[in-house]
């Protein structure tokens, strides 16, 4: 399997950090990926549960797009303290992949 790309919100960092097999490759305000999948580590969250303090347990990941076509989008939310995965914004239904994403800022938007 293609190793792909995990976008998370860095808190202290107000932006978005870019990783690629383990690394911080970049920081962002926005990013775009094609072929998504929402993934949340249930022991992190666990821990953020446990502890009552947010820590990187949730990525959007896939491969970088240059751009998408802005319509017929939806918003997609996470919080650790209210679901065990992605979910999009209308329906809190689960959400797990998608054809693309846009990270803007702490706001993300698919595409499916």
């Amino acid at each position: 399997m293609k190793a792909k790309h995990k976008v998370y919100y860095n808190l202290h960092k107000h932006c978005l950090s870019i990783m690629f097999k383990g690394k911080v490759l970049e920081h962002s305000s926005e990013f775009f990926l094609k072929d998504v999948e929402f993934r949340v580590s249930q022991a992190g969250r666990n821990r953020v549960l446990r502890e009552k303090r947010k820590n990187v347990h949730a990525f959007v990941c896939g491969t970088p797009d240059e751009g998408w076509p802005i319509h017929g989008e939806r918003q997609v939310t996470y919080n650790p303290y209210k679901y065990h995965s992605f979910v999009y914004a209308d329906t809190k239904r689960p959400v797990y992949k998608a054809k693309w994403a846009g990270v803007i800022g702490r706001e993300i938007f698919v595409l499916n």
